[in-house]
């Protein structure tokens, strides 16, 4: 098992041989079943299972009655109604990055590296949707911003060097006298907002003098008011420490996967210029007449085929590449096999993503396999980027609005090529893939970026040759 492009390629290799399982064993005492096929993926991803436990108490990560609780707790934080208030800070965040861009191309700056502006971009609309904090991480340092990225690479060196699995011995390295350092900045600046918010709230009902959770004036509801305000059927809440727990689950799950599903399907649409172009003529028909060119709520359902590409980009690149599950009971599956109780489960989003028993030419970029008219008859768990079943990704509709707003504006505002990585010194036609704590790529991903005029149509000639090309 390698995190690497060929780790990838075996994997390809195991889903053709073995189409559906298969299970691996290290020593007489460790084993686990990995899993590629949607019929066995289904009765797996739908049953009550949970997370490999570790230590914490966020919802990625907790168990039954406790996990159901706080589900419960956190879906408001999800609802439509509280996802059209942050369409505007996506458009926002973006802009900034835009404006990063622009600033470089007019240096003659032309090659850029997608992933370290991207994952700025969406740490920034992250801190400002769930803690209404304006960080200018995009301009200027910032030490929470710093600290998320140093724990990111830190939990990948760890989990690469076997001797420091062993708490005993990481704390007293280097890297995890760092590590504790940085997971302090961040649980510092948590627990502060999560205490004042608190404060706020509790003198607001003790007044009853202000009934919405603003701190300060109209304020819109971020993350934090609402799961601070969240009851169960008890009247009970979170504790500040579960929301601080959940918070910081917000912020390390959400910004680098979204981070990594834009790069990779701006990567795809760079190599697939008629399906860019299609994309692009989607969105300046879809804005043509207004005067700002912003992507608003009602918009999103308005990108059909943007949204396939994204659909077939996450397919072809999904973030994560693979959930574990643990049972309560043995699990059946189908011809008459079973996984054990207490067994290690690895459900391979990349291995069924790429199954060619589930999908033709399952390697290439075709974003009409998401066509309605082409969905009929393929399972519903032969797609499953965020997971599937009741302990799916909860802000999955938040990163594919973030997801739609981010490449709309991209393609109304620039032409995208294959760019050059400087380590290799030729354009990136087959990128090595890396797959780490999400799906990145050795030396980068890089793009070659031209500024459009967005007011301006595209020739039609050349439109009538994009459309024959599909």
């Amino acid at each position: 098992m390698q995190s690497t492009e060929e780790g990838l390629q075996q994997v390809d290799e195991l889903v053709k041989t073995y189409k559906h399982s298969c299970s691996w064993f290290f020593g007489p005492f460790y084993h686990l079943v990995r899993i590629f096929h949607p019929d066995y993926v289904k009765p797996l991803l739908m049953a009550p299972a949970s997370l490999i436990c570790v230590p914490g108490h966020s919802l990625l990560i907790s168990n039954g009655k406790e996990w159901a609780r706080k589900r419960r707790l956190l879906t408001p934080a999800f609802h439509f109604d509280i996802l059209k208030n942050y369409i505007t800070t996506f458009n926002t965040s973006t802009n900034t990055m835009h404006e990063k861009w622009r600033s470089m191309l007019t240096d003659g700056k032309t090659n850029i590296e997608m992933f370290n502006d991207v994952t700025l971009m969406t740490l920034d609309s992250l801190l400002k949707c769930a803690f209404s904090y304006n960080s200018n991480c995009q301009e200027s340092t910032s030490e929470y911003v710093s600290a998320i990225v140093e724990l990111s690479d830190l939990i990948l060196n760890r989990r690469l060097r076997i001797w420091h699995h062993w708490d005993w011995i990481y704390w007293r390295t280097q890297q995890g006298r760092r590590f504790k350092k940085a997971l302090s900045i961040v649980h510092r600046f948590t627990r502060e907002v999560v205490q004042k918010r608190r404060t706020i709230i509790n003198h607001q009902r003790m007044t009853e003098s202000q009934p919405d959770l603003s701190t300060a004036g109209q304020r819109r509801k971020d993350f934090v008011d609402i799961i601070l305000s969240s009851k169960d059927e008890d009247g009970q809440g979170l504790t500040n420490e579960e929301v601080e727990a959940e918070a910081n689950t917000f912020m390390f799950a959400g910004h680098d996967t979204t981070a990594s599903a834009i790069c990779w399907t701006l990567y795809n649409l760079a190599h697939h210029d008629h399906y860019q172009e299609k994309c692009r003529q989607e969105v300046m028909d879809l804005l043509q007449g207004r005067d700002e060119h912003e992507i608003e709520w009602e918009d999103l359902s308005n990108l059909p085929f943007t949204t396939m590409c994204i659909r077939e980009s996450l397919r072809l690149h999904s973030p994560v590449q693979a959930v574990t599950r643990k049972y309560t009971q043995d699990m059946l599956l189908p011809g008459n096999r079973t996984v054990p109780k207490g067994v290690i489960c690895l459900v391979s989003l990349y291995g069924t993503h790429h199954n060619p028993a589930v999908w033709s030419n399952p390697h290439e970029f075709y974003p009409l396999r998401f066509d309605p008219n082409n969905t009929s008859g393929r399972s519903a768990s032969a797609f499953i980027p965020f997971s599937a079943g009741p302990r799916n990704c909860i802000g999955q509709k938040f990163a594919l609005a973030e997801l739609r707003v981010v490449v709309a504006l991209t393609l109304l505002r620039f032409h995208l090529a294959p760019g050059v990585n400087p380590e290799v010194g030729s354009i990136s036609g087959d990128v090595r893939r890396l797959p780490q704590l999400v799906l990145r790529a050795e030396g980068g991903l890089w793009l070659q970026l031209e500024p459009l005029k967005s007011n301006t149509p595209p020739q039609p000639i050349f439109w009538k040759m994009s459309h024959a090309l599909l």
